[in-house]
């Protein structure tokens, strides 16, 4: 399947060192299937005046050879493993992590959980309308050497 890595640089060989602490799934690659996603997130880049590079890759990965974790919408679930992931808590060896990506209406109302100001009910009942935007995060340097092949890097 096609990927795409939002940047301010061409990511020819992607590593998880280079990866920020505390985000959604924890520290790895982020990736998406969304063209148009990719594209908006890389507009961020462009606001800072930065550079914005749109880089595609082939992800093939055999899925018994790997340990993944999936979520198919933001439920409870969803909802405990980013915010052990956002508090530095998550402590599990996934290599791939497949699920929703916070996006701004989705990290206002998790912000307002996180601060005590919603309950783990109410914040479910508002993330229940949302629509997943699909995010791939490769945790594991092997995965990322076996499995994501770069295509291209094209600067927006």
């Amino acid at each position: 399947m096609k990927l795409y890595h939002s940047s301010n640089v061409s990511v020819l060989q992607p590593d998880i060192i280079h990866s920020r602490d505390y985000l959604d799934f924890g520290k790895g690659f982020y990736l998406t299937s969304i063209h148009e996603q990719a594209v908006r997130y890389a507009q961020r880049f462009i606001r800072r005046q930065r550079e914005a590079w749109l880089n595609a890759y082939e992800f093939e990965f055999n899925a018994s050879e790997w340990k993944i974790l999936e979520f198919d919408s933001y439920d409870k679930d969803w909802l405990n493993f980013v915010a052990d992931c956002r508090a530095g808590k998550d402590v599990s060896d996934f290599d791939l992590v497949i699920g929703g990506i916070a996006n701004d209406k989705v990290i206002q109302t998790l912000d307002r959980y996180f601060e005590g100001e919603l309950s783990e009910n109410e914040t479910l009942g508002l993330l229940k309308y949302e629509r997943p935007n699909i995010q791939y995060c490769i945790r594991s340097q092997k995965m990322l050497d076996n499995c994501l092949k770069h295509i291209e890097s094209r600067q927006l």
